[in-house]
């Protein structure tokens, strides 16, 4: 399947002579949402690179901030700049405020969107929910993204990949490598961005088995884990060491990652690290909140354990989902 869909990109990228990407996708057996056209990187000024680093910074510590409290803030900081500028420079970094609004972002409109199977679930064991994000990596003269897959009980980064642009193919790799190495996880949850919602990521799924699930629009603490894992990382490496080039963020990173699951103790696993909860199944898990108050029989059957508990009220589940997670 690779090679045919290397194929048509090298077709694409020479015009293919008028042949058309979908009459090339038929003939070589390769589905449509597999292959995206080639497009050039919007070309970024001194200043936008400011603005980027100020609205990732701003972004970290206040995930509920859309394009006019950025503004707001941008202006704070000495930055007077419009807001359609600054929801370009937002969407450069695939950053929307958590509130849902007609200014969220889309998935890509041909792909399936899952719904969401996490909220008022219990977990309880190592690779039972595993799920992946994509975050901004800012350097010294430009930017990189990187995507990573954690395993919500034990809060361990499986697998992690760094790109300087935002296609699936990163993220596709990121997760077949975590499938390899550790196994295979009951549920897998994204956002819906294009690259999770692509069917080269769904497809790696779905042939595995594995239940996908996906965020409500708009609501990043749906997948809480995972941001919490990006706070830590910006405030205890990427901030403090000012990458200036991607192989050096690569070098760091790879030290950081590291240090996070086997070193640095984490105070909602008992101050135990990541590594040893995942190996000994022990000291993990959480409590997802559940504000709809749904009860606990209507999760997916991999979800529920035998020792499952009625629903409780949405204000104690909320309080246990916030204990559970207070600190990564």
């Amino acid at each position: 399947m690779s090679v045919r869909r290397e194929w048509i990109e090298r077709a694409v990228g020479k015009g293919a002579g008028g042949l058309a990407v979908s009459r090339q996708c038929e003939l070589a057996g390769v589905g449509r949402s597999w292959v995206y056209a080639p497009h050039d990187e919007e070309v970024l000024d001194e200043l936008d690179l400011e603005l980027l680093r100020l609205i990732d910074a701003e972004y970290t510590r206040r995930p509920f901030y859309g394009s006019r409290r950025m503004v707001i803030s941008l202006a704070q900081q000495g930055h007077t700049v419009n807001r359609k500028r600054v929801q370009r420079l937002m969407r450069v970094l695939g950053l929307v405020g958590m509130a849902p609004g007609p200014a969220t972002s889309r998935p890509h409109p041909e792909h399936k969107i899952y719904p969401y199977l996490l909220r008022g679930v219990e977990i309880v064991r190592p690779n039972q929910v595993w799920s992946s994000d994509i975050t901004y990596i800012r350097l010294e003269h430009g930017f990189a993204y990187l995507v990573a897959v954690v395993d919500w009980y034990s809060r361990r980064v499986l697998s992690w990949r760094l790109s300087n642009t935002l296609e699936a193919g990163f993220c596709v790799d990121c997760l077949e490598d975590a499938l390899r190495l550790h196994g295979r996880p009951e549920v897998f949850n994204t956002d819906q961005g294009s690259q999770f919602t692509s069917d080269a990521f769904t497809r790696v799924l779905l042939d595995a088995g594995i239940t996908i699930s996906m965020d409500g629009r708009g609501r990043a603490l749906d997948n809480i884990f995972v941001e919490r894992l990006w706070r830590s990382v910006k405030y205890e490496d990427i901030y403090l060491k000012g990458y200036a080039t991607l192989p050096e963020a690569l070098l760091g990173l790879t030290e950081y990652f590291a240090f996070y699951n086997g070193k640095r103790p984490h105070q909602g696993l008992g101050n135990r690290t990541p590594d040893a909860v995942y190996e000994s199944a022990e000291g993990g898990g959480a409590w997802i909140a559940d504000r709809f108050g749904s009860a606990a029989g209507s999760s997916p059957a991999a979800l529920r354990s035998a020792g499952d508990e009625p629903a409780a009220e949405p204000g104690q589940r909320h309080d246990a989902a916030i204990e559970a997670t207070s600190a990564a």
